[in-house]
């Protein structure tokens, strides 16, 4: 193991690189199973490739490994075949949040070890040789692929939109150089891999990107917490994704940038997707 390190002035940001090769261990080796109710590497690269990924694609993995069903070999067999799907030059992403208790997260964090709460598939993908991490102590995000390092660990300023998240010395969480934001800035998809909007976290990007904008011409605006199913609902109306199943799971499929700005037009006239969640809430 060895460690990009981003030296600025007061901070330090560390993303954890492991053997940047694309390696599997062993007990992961994908084979075909005799037992055709069984998903394996080449049935789920099948469907995925089905829905719509594609060589050369940049796509963000929300996932339930459970909803799949049956999996030969494991979450190695689901990662293997994503990263099949979007081979030879595609950048595999996934959310390795540290969702705590909020005031427990900076005490709690290392880059290098703590477990990812968003799923199995997510925690597997972050322990394998050649993920990186972003080091970011609640809003985390691991990558493999083409440019993985440049996605999660870039030296660049800092600047950009302001969130309930942000705290020194991590970056910010949605600014420029967050791994998000990149993928909103640079046509990257969303795969919702069995799971509904309830578990889209992506959606805390649409929230900062309307309360920065508000901001522009009120000071003092608050912040405001998108109801993420009523958001869905109203987002499915028009039409701009792919669905279907990969393995046993019901899957979407569509572009981040796309969902971001059709979602905050709505917003302007549709300000029921809203709620109030506590000031001290542990999203």
């Amino acid at each position: 193991m060895h460690w990009c390190v981003d030296k600025r002035e007061n901070t330090q940001c560390i993303c954890s690189v492991q053997n940047m090769k694309s390696e599997f261990p062993a007990s992961v080796s994908p084979k075909e199973s005799e037992n055709s109710s069984l998903a394996t590497v080449a049935s789920l690269e099948r469907d995925l490739v089905l829905l719509g990924l594609k060589s050369g694609d940049t796509v963000f993995v929300h996932s339930s490994f459970k909803s799949l069903g049956p999996v030969d070999d494991g979450a190695g067999t689901v990662v293997r075949a994503l990263e099949l799907a979007i081979a030879p030059d595609g950048l595999l992403l996934m959310p390795s949040f540290n969702l705590v208790e909020k005031v427990r997260r900076p005490a709690t964090w290392n880059v290098a070890t703590t477990p990812a709460s968003t799923g199995w598939i997510s925690e597997y993908f972050r322990t394998l040789p050649g993920t990186v991490r972003s080091d970011h102590y609640s809003h985390s995000v691991a990558a493999r692929g083409v440019r993985a390092a440049e996605w999660v660990c870039d030296s660049g300023p800092d600047t950009g939109m302001k969130s309930p998240w942000d705290l020194a010395p991590w970056m910010l969480t949605f600014g420029r150089r967050s791994p998000l934001f990149r993928c909103y800035e640079r046509g990257a998809k969303v795969l919702m891999l069995g799971v509904g909007y309830d578990h889209a976290t992506f959606i805390h990007l649409l929230e900062v990107m309307d309360w920065n904008r508000r901001l522009q011409t009120d000071e003092g605006a608050e912040f405001l917490w998108i109801d993420r199913v009523a958001a869905g609902v109203a987002w499915e109306k028009f039409g701009l994704f792919a669905s279907g199943r990969v393995g046993r799971a019901f899957c979407r499929l569509f572009d981040l940038s796309v969902f971001i700005d059709t979602m905050l037009f709505h917003l302007k006239s549709d300000r029921s997707l809203f709620k109030t969640w506590p000031k001290h809430s542990d999203a």
